[in-house]
């Protein structure tokens, strides 16, 4: 019998409902749900027919009720392990996500068919505690009050520049239409092999958005004197950089394993999320 991990956001009002419809659905496909402790705690008795899941089991299948950031932790999570993360936009924008919320009795046909193909997603490697993943970015952040930052930054062991800014943000393809996007720098399509390096808020009019190759690694110097930087990982907090301490920043291939519709498209699906949000 085949087996499902179930993650959901930390809103359970908004997802109870699928979950119960998602317990239904696995029935009838002959699937086991399994979910941690605390995702059976938090949903109580919409979590009826959901095992625990033990430390050591591997499912075959992850199904995330939420948004991008969900979506990214089950990735995170499960990437070394081999499983497909399927997601179910329940947050705002859903760009991971294989299928939105209104169509979860579809999706989870699909998902319990097998009928969905894998992406295999590049990630972000750093030197943090033994090599801490990122699957959308890595940013260098200046603290709240706190004084301009001034990063001094190589690739391949050569310098590039040294910039005074708010910070610096090195994306992978999937991250690039986050903070990478907001700073003006460009979108890379899903497939693409590297990464892109953009600055926040740069006080000079040469530091531009690098598109750099998968080999090269990224060494970031936080400037002696200066004080420190927040070290951001997917968005969240993990480390600060010290004035004068250096990070690397390594790109790392088949880091997680997105599951997405057949025939999914990726430039159909920027036209989706970025023109609707816009407006179009």
């Amino acid at each position: 019998m085949s087996t499902a991990a179930i993650l959901t956001h930390t809103q359970p009002e908004q997802t109870s409902s699928a979950l119960r419809a998602t317990v239904e659905a696995a029935g009838r496909a002959g699937w086991t749900l399994v979910a941690e402790a605390s995702e059976l705690e938090k949903h109580g008795d919409a979590a009826a027919g959901v095992s625990e899941l033990a430390a050591d089991d591997k499912p075959d299948l992850c199904l995330v009720l939420g948004g991008d950031g969900t979506i990214l932790k089950a990735l995170r999570h499960y990437g070394t392990r081999e499983v497909p993360v399927f997601g179910f936009n329940y947050g705002t924008v859903g760009f991971l996500a294989a299928v939105e919320r209104d169509g979860l009795g579809r999706g989870l046909e699909a998902a319990f068919a097998g009928a969905y193909e894998v992406i295999e997603l590049p990630g972000l490697e750093t030197d943090l505690d033994g090599g801490r993943l990122a699957l959308n970015d890595v940013s260098l952040i200046r603290r709240p009050r706190g004084r301009v930052a001034e990063l001094a930054y190589r690739l391949g062991g050569k310098e590039v520049g040294h910039v005074r800014c708010d910070g610096l943000v090195a994306a992978t393809p999937v991250g690039s239409t986050g903070y990478n996007l907001a700073n003006s720098g460009p979108i890379l399509a899903w497939g693409v092999a590297g990464y892109v390096v953009s600055f926040i808020a740069p006080h000079t009019l040469t530091a531009r958005p690098l598109v750099v190759a998968p080999d090269d690694v990224l060494s970031v110097t936080n400037a002696a004197g200066r004080d420190p930087v927040d070290v951001v990982l997917d968005g969240e907090h993990v480390d600060e950089l010290a004035s004068g301490a250096e990070m690397e920043v390594r790109f790392r291939d088949g880091a997680g394993r997105l599951a997405q519709l057949e025939g999914a498209n990726f430039y159909r699906r920027i036209r989706d999320k970025f023109g609707r949000l816009a407006g179009a």
